[in-house]
C-alpha cells in the first residue's frame, strides 16, 4: 500500500460526510429493502431507482409477497430496469428464503451467496447496510475509490490486488484483519455509504478510474441483439396478459417482434430463431407453451 490507511480512510470519511446522499434505502435496515435496492442499484442509475424501489416496495411490502406473486406480476413490476434475468431470481430468491429460512435473512455470506442472484458483492451489501458486518463489498463505485488512490498510473488491475486494501479500510474486529474503528460512529454500514458517495463524486470529477479494473468490460449493445429480442417477446407476452389473452402463438409473436424490428429498420428474424428465443424463455421460467406453438407468461 503506497499511501498509509489511516490518512486515506480519514479522507473518505471526511468526503462522505460532505458528498452523503440522503437515499431511502439508507433510512432502513430491513434486509428484504437493502437487498431489492442492491439488486436494482446494480444496472440502473440512482434517479430512476428512487421511483422504482418505492413502488416496488408498494407492490412486495415483504419477502413472503414477493414469494407469493405470480411470476408476471414480478415480471410486470420490473419491466423498465433491465435484465429480466434479475426479476426472476429475486422471486426464486425470496421462495427459499420462505421455504428454507421463515423469511429471515442469513447474515452469513456464503448463505447468501447460495441465493439465486445473489453474489457476493450484493450479499456483502446486505451484511454491511443491514447488519452493519464487515466484509469486502467490491461493486464498480468502492473500485472506483481504490483505484483513484492506490493505482493512479496502473492499467489492468485486478480485483485480488484490491481486497487485501478494502479489508485493511473497513473497519471490524482489529484480531480479524479489518480496520479498528476510531469511534462509534465508524461501522462498515457508514464506511461503504462513504465509499459510494465518494466514489459516485469521483466518476463525476476525474476520468473514470473504474476503467483501469481488470475486470472493467464495456456493456455491450443492447438495440438489436438477442437480449433486446428476449425483452421485446417478455413485453408482448405481459401485454397479452394484462389484455386477458389466454395465450399467443408463435406468428403472432414473431409477427410483433419483426413488426419492431421494421421500425427500427433491422431484418426480419426468422421463424425458427423466433421459437429458439421463446423455447429460451420457457427453460428460464418466463413463460409456458400452453398448447402446442402457444405461449403465455409465468410458469
Amino acid at each position: 500500500m503506497n499511501e498509509p490507511t489511516n490518512p486515506f480512510r480519514a479522507h473518505v470519511r471526511a468526503e462522505g460526510v460532505r458528498l452523503y446522499r440522503d437515499l431511502p434505502w439508507r433510512d432502513t435496515r430491513d434486509p428484504y429493502a437493502i437487498w431489492i435496492s442492491e439488486v436494482m442499484l446494480q444496472q440502473t442509475q440512482v434517479p430512476r431507482v428512487l421511483r422504482r424501489w418505492e413502488e416496488w416496495l408498494q407492490r412486495f411490502p415483504s419477502v413472503f409477497a414477493l414469494a407469493e406473486a405470480p411470476v408476471g406480476d414480478v415480471l410486470a413490476a420490473w419491466q423498465g430496469m433491465g435484465y429480466n434475468r434479475r426479476a426472476l431470481a429475486l422471486k426464486s430468491a425470496a421462495e427459499t428464503l420462505v421455504e428454507s429460512y421463515d423469511g429471515v435473512f442469513p447474515c452469513d455470506a456464503k448463505e447468501l451467496c447460495t441465493l439465486p442472484g445473489i453474489g457476493p458483492a450484493t450479499a456483502q451489501g446486505i451484511r454491511s447496510f443491514a447488519f452493519d458486518l464487515p466484509g469486502v463489498y467490491l461493486e464498480t463505485n468502492v473500485r472506483t475509490v481504490f483505484l483513484h488512490h492506490f493505482f493512479p498510473d496502473v492499467p489492468a488491475v485486478p480485483d485480488r490486488e484490491l481486497v487485501p486494501l478494502i479489508v485493511r479500510a473497513c473497519p471490524g474486529p482489529a484480531e480479524d484483519g479489518w480496520a479498528e474503528p476510531v469511534d462509534a460512529e465508524d461501522t462498515p454500514r457508514s464506511w461503504y455509504y462513504a465509499l459510494l458517495d465518494y466514489g459516485a463524486h469521483l466518476k463525476k470529477t476525474v476520468p473514470n478510474p473504474s476503467r483501469r479494473s481488470k475486470s472493467y468490460t464495456r456493456q455491450s449493445k443492447f438495440e438489436g441483439s438477442r437480449r433486446q429480442k428476449r425483452a421485446h417477446l417478455v413485453r408482448v407476452l405481459l401485454g397479452a396478459r394484462e389484455a386477458g389473452a389466454p395465450a399467443l402463438s408463435l406468428d403472432e409473436l414473431a409477427a410483433s417482434l419483426n413488426e419492431s424490428e421494421a421500425a427500427s429498420a433491422r431484418p426480419a428474424v426468422a421463424r425458427d430463431e423466433v421459437r429458439s428465443i421463446v423455447d429460451e424463455l420457457a427453460r428460464e421460467g418466463f413463460c409456458r407453451e400452453v398448447s402446442p406453438d402457444a405461449w403465455r407468461i409465468g410458469s
